[in-house]
């Protein structure tokens, strides 16, 4: 009997290339709806499947004791990020979980730096001048000499910091667990806690996962240490910060700038509250939609369904 496996990424679904050949090759009986799903809408559909890849859809407790409850053998994850998945409810279901672990690193990296140069050299505004017929040039800044705290040194948290080296930026960063042999081989230095980060870095960038048990980097009660015109760069995750306070930040001009690629409601939401902001910048979670990590991310959650299936 064939498998039915349930696939809700779009960028998979959207790009042609290997992974869709191999996906293709595995003979699945292969159910495609473009996510990230709701609870209720997985909830429709997972009676009715015996795999899934998975976007950021909402794979709570309901949702895996639904599909427990009838086929539901293996989750892969089409990216790095389980914080959408009840982790704890998988395991007390015995549903195995992988997930493309040291793929979006370069990508997601090199989207730090569109953002910021986007943002420094006024790219968007001067855009928008330009197709008024306005020659409008504005004044930017350079990053280089500028200092750049790097929040969870993964791996693309020591992508972010070689790109910030080239650029000639000041490189500090803090995670609970240094690697003091890449510190030393690119000669950066590492803080004893967040707080000397935030108090004295022009820009901070935010790579680390998402964990429920920690609270949010970006606070009401962090405002107040903050250096003032400090930039935000968020590409891992919206619940890292406290939304009313980037926004109390940005009022009182105490964030110079917030570049997000990651929102709590995914799609954006009608007349969000931060697009009104000019110094703020919004992607649609695109960090790692670039062909090559689509095609090399795809192969691998494909790989990884296989082997989940096999081993069951």
């Amino acid at each position: 009997m064939r498998l039915k496996v349930l696939l809700t990424s779009s960028s998979f679904i959207d790009t042609p290339g290997f992974h869709q050949e191999l996906l293709n090759s595995k003979n699945f009986d292969l159910i495609k709806i473009r996510g990230p799903l709701k609870e209720n809408q997985l909830l429709e559909v997972i009676n009715d499947v015996d795999a899934i890849i998975c976007g950021d859809d909402e794979l709570t407790r309901k949702v895996l004791i639904a599909g427990k409850k009838s086929k539901l053998k293996a989750i892969s994850k089409y990216g790095i990020g389980l914080d959408k998945i009840d982790l704890l409810s998988a395991s007390e279901f015995n549903i195995p979980i992988a997930n493309c672990k040291g793929v979006n690193h370069t990508t997601v990296a090199e989207h730090v730096f569109a953002l910021l140069l986007t943002f420094t050299k006024n790219i968007i505004q001067e855009n928008e001048y330009i197709r008024k017929n306005h020659w409008n040039r504005l004044i930017g800044t350079e990053l280089l000499g500028k200092k750049i705290g790097i929040i969870g040194t993964g791996n693309v948290g020591k992508e972010v910091i070689k790109r910030a080296l080239v650029f000639g930026m000041k490189v500090f960063a803090f995670d609970k667990f240094p690697d003091l042999d890449f510190s030393k081989k690119h000669n950066f230095q590492y803080c004893n806690d967040i707080e000397s980060i935030l108090s004295d870095c022009d820009i901070i960038s935010l790579n680390i996962p998402l964990n429920p048990k920690e609270s949010k980097i970006i606070t009401n009660d962090i405002l107040s240490i903050l250096k003032v015109g400090v930039i935000i760069v968020n590409t891992a995750r919206a619940g890292l910060v406290d939304q009313d306070s980037i926004i109390k930040g940005l009022e009182s001009n105490i964030i110079g700038g917030y570049l997000t690629d990651v929102l709590e409601e995914e799609p954006m939401m009608a007349n969000h509250p931060l697009i009104k902001y000019k110094n703020v910048i919004i992607t649609p979670h695109i960090g790692s939609r670039t062909y090559e990590n689509v095609v090399k991310q795809g192969t691998m959650a494909v790989e990884n369904l296989i082997k989940l299936i096999n081993h069951e």
